[in-house]
């Protein structure tokens, strides 16, 4: 009975994209769910009590670059994936990919390094993200052009040997034949982002085993009359998965409502695409040798090239549902069970399901982050 949780929520969303279920108790031991019930015989389970006013399964964020003042690219540690999860865990996100981006040669590797050494002790750090370097020179966003390069043979051994569920966002275009295949074989989530391709590179990719793109409509190819571009191809698809900033800046909110539209709460996920200023007043800060600016909701250098978001999850779910009128439970499931399916992660987290890890995100009726549980273990906002 020690190790037995009952948690009691006003409000519960199951993570399946439906209506919250009122006045539940969910038993929770050995950090995964066991059984639901109704709230009013929480008291008589037996365990520690914890109650909230709304629960929805722990948040994932597959694009972090960092949080609590650290930006993984600067310091790519243990220590510092244990300060973002603190830093991001204050916007309801239990678990995140890491993320890093553009830098010179294979420092990639020591991402790598720090991201094995973590997972063994914080459960939060669910896999990796690499955003770049195997980019468009066309579309480089903020990424520091100088480093972006084609992928070598000995890239590809390092990739398809990595031992933890990995995201690699690529240009496909630039991708020698085969090699999106060989990624795909080897498990890794293989996403489009920061690419000028054209509708056929993306279909070839895609029948490679493609997964996804990268934050959807930013430093992509666009829509045109006779060139669909990437985001053409992804909302053409059938399959393909999408990751969104829903911050009111990076995507205007009819582009929202489209891609919820042809890629419904089951193929498009929330992401932050946050830097280190998650979590904290700071206000300026420098990315890999420029200058990034904190103002009025946006993060951007001296030229007004955005550089990530100033986003949390819990702002995302509210601002996708405030945008698009999706409802709260298609928000959260964006947040929640989407981006667990896109990583081979759904059998295990993402809902509110018995047997799976007891990951919660608690907010009050105002959808303020009160507290977060992680495996079981419940986490201060």
């Amino acid at each position: 009975m020690a190790d037995r949780i009952i948690l009691r929520a006003g409000a519960l969303h199951d993570g399946f994209g439906g209506a919250p279920r009122h006045d539940r108790a969910l038993v929770i031991e050995d950090g995964c769910f066991v059984e639901e019930f109704d709230g009013a015989r929480a008291a008589a389970l037996g365990g520690q009590l914890i109650e909230a006013e709304v629960v929805a399964p722990g948040f994932i964020d597959l694009q972090l670059n960092g949080a609590g003042g650290v930006l993984f690219n600067d310091a790519p540690l243990p220590e510092s994936l244990r300060t973002m999860a603190e830093g991001a865990r204050r916007g309801g996100t239990a678990y995140f990919l890491p993320t890093f981006i553009t830098d010179a040669g294979r420092k990639y590797q020591r991402a790598m390094e720090a991201v094995r050494a973590a997972a063994r002790q914080l459960p939060e750090v669910i896999g990796l993200h690499l955003e770049g370097p195997f980019l468009s020179p066309a579309r480089p966003g903020i990424h520091p052009a100088d480093c972006i390069r084609p992928m070598a043979d000995e890239d590809l051994a390092h990739l398809t040997q990595f031992d933890l569920p990995l995201m690699l966002t690529l240009a496909p275009e630039e991708a020698a034949p085969g090699q999106v295949a060989a990624l795909a074989r080897a498990g890794v989530r293989v996403f489009a982002g920061h690419s000028e391709g054209r509708f056929e590179d993306i279909a070839a990719a895609e029948d490679e085993g493609l997964s996804g793109a990268t934050h959807l409509f930013n430093a992509m190819s666009q829509v045109a009359g006779r060139a669909p571009g990437v985001v053409g191809a992804v909302l053409d698809s059938g399959r393909l998965a999408a990751g969104i900033i829903a911050d009111g800046q990076h995507v205007h909110p009819a582009n929202l409502r489209l891609a919820l539209a042809r890629l419904g709460a089951g193929r498009l996920f929330l992401v932050t695409d946050a830097m280190s200023p998650l979590g904290t007043d700071v206000t300026e800060f420098d990315l890999l040798g420029k200058r990034i600016y904190r103002r009025d909701g946006r993060l951007s250098d001296a030229n007004g090239v955005l550089a990530g978001a100033d986003l949390s999850m819990i702002e995302a779910v509210r601002q996708m549902d405030a945008l698009t009128g999706c409802g709260l439970g298609a928000a959260i499931r964006m947040a929640s069970l989407t981006p667990a399916e896109v990583m081979g992660l759904g059998d295990s987290l993402g809902s509110v399901t018995p047997g799976k890890r007891a990951g919660l995100t608690l907010m009050d009726a105002e959808l303020q982050v009160t507290a977060v549980m992680v495996d079981g273990q419940m986490r201060p906002a």
